[in-house]
């Protein structure tokens, strides 16, 4: 069996020599084969036509012709400066009012922002009084609103006589003080400059008491022009008379310096230290 199929594929191969010399050609992909021919160029040429005619595709071209656009695919020129106008029907267009709100809701404003402590002040703890009227504390530096500061320094003349009446006043404001909390409409920092504020101690106007009292003068024009008026006339405070101090006791007469003390309390005494005699108390 081995001969005659030797003898087979001898004569095949001048077979297959022939057909390329032909021109033809197999082409074997997958599980079919596709032979394509070999093109004659001028089978296809009309007689009578130029060099240049294009021509035309075989019939077995894979790519199918492109189709012709739909009545979807409109175009038009657009110039890009020109804009135009959106197409207005003949009476033009109206104003309407707008719809009413969905709910309530919409109709809430937001809430009006609240000064430090709700308008009710800033505490002041521990607060000092430099003069009548004037407060230092955490901080801040107050002055009483509505009145005319007396300066700690301040003088006062009565019926002649001279004496202190600032150093009294600021003395009176002290004791009202005693330490306790004062509330004042100032903002939650303080800084170095003086603020007027209004000051109270409890229920207390700060201001009215010191007018009312005679130890501050009522700003003009503010609100604590009446009682400085009844406190003038009733001539409380810097508008009484000066204080008698007759019944204070004398000042007490100058003692003696005090006996210094030796450097050693040991006393050379023939080369023998000695322990000495402590110097008496002072009286």
């Amino acid at each position: 069996m081995r001969l005659p199929h030797l003898a087979l594929a001898v004569l095949m191969v001048p077979v297959m020599a022939a057909m390329v010399i032909a021109g033809g050609r197999t082409v074997k992909g997958g599980d079919s084969v596709i032979a394509v021919d070999q093109i004659d160029p001028g089978a296809d040429v009309a007689v009578g036509e130029g060099a240049d005619t294009v021509p035309e595709e075989p019939a077995t071209s894979a790519i199918p012709a492109p189709e012709p656009p739909g009545p979807a695919f409109h175009s038009r020129a657009i110039d890009p400066e020109i804009v135009a106008p959106p197409s207005l029907p003949a009476e033009g267009l109206e104003r309407v009012e707008p719809r009413a709100p969905l709910s309530k809701l919409a109709l809430a404003v937001p809430p009006k922002p609240k000064m430090p402590d709700d308008w009710n002040g800033t505490k002041l703890f521990q607060p000092m009084a430099p003069s009548a009227g004037l407060i230092e504390a955490k901080g801040y530096s107050v002055a009483v609103s509505g009145i005319d500061i007396v300066r700690q320094d301040e003088t006062c003349d009565t019926d002649g006589k001279t004496w202190p009446c600032g150093a009294r006043a600021r003395s009176a404001f002290r004791a009202f003080l005693r330490g306790r909390a004062v509330v004042c409409t100032v903002p939650p920092e303080g800084g170095r400059d003086v603020i007027a504020a209004e000051c109270r101690i409890g229920k207390q106007d700060v201001g009215q008491w010191l007018v009312e009292n005679g130890w501050a003068r009522a700003a003009r024009g503010g609100p604590y022009v009446e009682a400085g008026n009844m406190a003038r006339t009733a001539k409380k405070g810097i508008f009484g008379v000066a204080p008698n101090l007759s019944g204070m006791p004398a000042m007490p007469a100058e003692t003696s310096p005090a006996p210094q003390a030796p450097s050693s309390i040991l006393e050379d005494v023939d080369g023998d230290l000695t322990p000495t005699d402590p110097p008496a108390p002072a009286r």
